[in-house]
């Protein structure tokens, strides 16, 4: 019971979640990871990443969740963000996760992993490692309309999500009024 208390612990903080490196940190091996699962203590949810089944979810779950599927280098990238602050009026079918490295292991269906050829600078956004706010506005450029991206910034000011500075440049890219501050 001991090491399932660890466990619980990083989960507890981590929206329900663990992956199988981070139980074997705390000394719980593959056949032990086994026996929670067969005992309804966990639920595996893909390759080494396992969700304590008394957990109290929150709205954010999903992204975590998205992520850590994905592998240890992934953040949540573009719409996902944007979606994940309630920013754009964004509901995407599926959550985007950024990774510099090739997909190998197979995801579910509302997971979309973009491979990227440059690294993005990545903040942790609720616990989550993120692509920061002012950049997946950038991103969704092209994507969304340019409307829905000016109030996005307005949005994301007034929620301060963003920087005084990124702010400003932003302000001037997306057309935001001056009556909006």
């Amino acid at each position: 019971m001991k090491h399932f208390d660890e466990i619980y612990e990083i989960a507890a903080d981590n929206y329900g979640l663990i992956t199988a490196a981070q139980a074997k940190d705390v000394g719980v091996v593959g056949a032990e990871l086994n026996r929670y699962v067969a005992a309804g203590w966990l639920r595996k949810l893909g390759h080494g990443v396992y969700k304590i089944t008394r957990y109290a979810p929150t709205e954010y779950d999903a992204y975590a969740e998205a992520v850590m599927q994905v592998g240890k280098d992934a953040c949540l990238y573009g719409e996902a963000v944007l979606a994940m602050h309630g920013l754009a009026l964004v509901n995407p079918a599926k959550i985007t996760v950024a990774t510099a490295r090739r997909k190998r292991r197979r995801l579910p269906g509302w997971i979309e992993v973009v491979t990227l050829k440059e690294p993005v600078k990545v903040v942790s956004d609720m616990g989550i490692p993120s692509q920061s706010v002012a950049e997946a506005i950038r991103t969704c450029k092209g994507r969304i309309m340019p409307e829905r991206l000016s109030n996005a910034v307005e949005d994301a000011r007034s929620k301060g999500l963003l920087t005084t500075a990124e702010y400003n440049e932003l302000k001037g890219e997306f057309h935001v009024s001056e009556n909006a501050e």
